[in-house]
């Protein structure tokens, strides 16, 4: 993919374009709702509300700093990918679960940021749990979901008719079983052991809205009369992110790829998510009728990384915008929002927002080539 970063007054009249393509049925689509399931990356603010105030550092300036101008419980300085999309498709942002309103039917955000696609049993098995900063997985949020549906529709018929022009995004998850796991001690070739489990759980949450049979969701009826439509996204190069580049920095030269990566780590991320296409190839094998799309989240962010200057990352991919000193501005005694860190001037020249979430305009950035690049398989438009 070949874009540049553009300024905000000309993204902003492209994200019109956007919403106009997307109301006249472009690629075909014209999605009413939209609902998305995940971690932090994708959170608007369940996290927020749930947390223990030890967590609650995504409440406060400068998250939220960049479009909001608040926080908003937004995991970096403005929109998420999710944000991005739900506004390409004339909707508006979604609500968090937790502190949703009464009308729902445009759709319900149920990710919370620290998520595991695994249950705490699974990191409690693993010496982990210590590690968790939330107990609300995977499992819960789609439990959630199971309890809203009274609220979004009535009827079998109704339901099939609602649904056939929903979105859901499962993901981007399975990031923090790993990072867990790998901040509590754990190597490499462990976390490569739990890739199987993990990529799993994953398409075992998006067979569950799309099931035939034998699930608490009554999927299979909607089914039958109309695909519905789903977005499974894999993980970021985690060796690009400056918390793994600092707390698990290489031993010589060699451990970097030409980028400033560690290889290993991104590896790593590589292989977690050819398994998940592997999974979801099954998957729509055998759900034919269904859209079941994989959006490739390392790719497009290796675009940026590779090439920082033609998105306008001037201070390039990998130093972070808010932090607290250090050769990649990431310092886990002092992370962004706490005392000792501080934020830069301009976070659309960074694409990396505190050392382990991106800003605003790295997400932008994802959104726009998943929408319109070679990103998304099958494409989304």
């Amino acid at each position: 993919m070949a874009i540049s970063r553009l300024s905000a007054l000309v993204a902003a009249l492209a994200c019109c374009c956007l919403v106009r393509l997307a109301q006249c049925g472009g690629g075909g689509q014209n999605y009413t709702s939209m609902f998305s399931f995940g971690d932090s990356l994708t959170d608007t603010g369940n996290l927020l509300v749930s947390s223990p105030l030890s967590f609650n550092i995504v409440g406060r300036f400068p998250y939220g700093m960049t479009y909001f101008h608040r926080p908003t419980g937004r995991c970096s300085d403005g929109r998420l990918v999710v944000d991005f999309l739900a506004q390409a498709f004339g909707l508006p942002l979604l609500q968090p679960y937790l502190s949703r309103g009464k009308d729902v039917r445009q759709g319900v955000n149920f990710a919370v940021g620290g998520a595991t696609a695994m249950d705490p049993p699974f990191f409690q098995g693993i010496g982990a749990s210590d590690k968790l900063w939330t107990n609300l997985s995977l499992s819960v949020q789609l439990d959630w979901f199971d309890k809203l549906k009274p609220s979004l529709c009535s009827s079998p018929k109704n339901c099939k008719k609602y649904f056939s022009r929903s979105l859901f995004l499962v993901g981007e998850i399975g990031g923090n079983d790993y990072n867990y796991a790998l901040f509590k001690g754990k190597t490499l070739d462990d976390a490569k052991s739990y890739v199987p489990t993990v990529s799993s759980a994953i398409i075992d949450a998006t067979e569950f809205l799309l099931c035939s049979a034998g699930c608490a969701l009554a999927a299979q009826r909607l089914i039958k009369g109309g695909a519905m439509h789903l977005v499974v996204p894999g993980n970021l190069p985690m060796g690009c992110s400056s918390a793994y580049l600092t707390l698990h920095p290489g031993r010589n030269s060699s451990d970097y790829d030409s980028v400033g990566c560690l290889k290993t780590y991104n590896e790593f991320a590589q292989r977690h998510n050819a398994m998940v296409q592997q999974k979801l190839q099954v998957l729509r094998l055998k759900y034919p009728k269904a859209r079941i799309m994989y959006a490739d989240y390392y790719g497009a962010a290796m675009s940026f990384a590779k090439n920082p200057k033609q998105f306008g990352f001037k201070q390039g991919p990998l130093k972070t915008c808010c932090g607290g000193g250090g050769p990649y501005n990431f310092n886990p005694t002092a992370s962004c929002g706490v005392r000792g860190s501080s934020v830069c001037a301009d976070p659309s020249a960074y694409a990396n927002w505190d050392g382990v979430h991106l800003t605003e305009a790295a997400y932008h950035a994802i959104a726009d080539s998943i929408l319109h690049g070679p990103y998304t398989s099958p494409r989304l438009l």
